[in-house]
């Protein structure tokens, strides 16, 4: 289902390699979300989670050292929206995630699919350019 694309790069081999290793943290909660035969996710849901978070941040570190480097002009949208999208995965709250554990994945997944297409091809693609 999560499958980094030829359209999804933008030419930044570094930047392309984090994307794609972020489609498949995307994968693998996908792939989660289909064990129906898994009752209690809930550990798995919270270790993806926190891979997740982890290396977005860490992908924006290295995204915005790039485009500070190169003196990008649209730098300063880039980073309200990743500053908008680090206090949403920050906010998760892992109690409410418990007790509806497909619905978060469900909710989870649309963030990050809106996040990689919508981003990616919208804004990500044209530092590339």
């Amino acid at each position: 289902m999560y499958e980094f694309k030829e359209e999804f790069l933008t030419g930044i081999e570094m930047i392309d390699r984090e994307h794609k290793r972020l489609f498949e943290i995307a994968e693998n909660l996908y792939q989660l979300k289909c064990r129906e035969y898994v009752t209690d996710k809930y550990d798995h849901i919270r270790e993806i989670l926190t891979e997740l978070r982890d290396y977005t941040m860490t992908h924006f570190e290295h995204e915005e050292a790039y485009m500070k480097s190169i003196s990008y002009k649209r730098m300063f949208s880039q980073l309200s929206q990743h500053d908008a999208l680090r206090e949403t995965i920050c906010g998760w709250d892992l109690d409410a995630i418990d007790e509806d554990q497909d619905e978060a994945i469900g909710d989870m997944l649309n963030l990050i699919t809106d996040w990689l297409v919508n981003h990616i091809l919208n804004e990500d693609k044209r530092i590339g350019k």
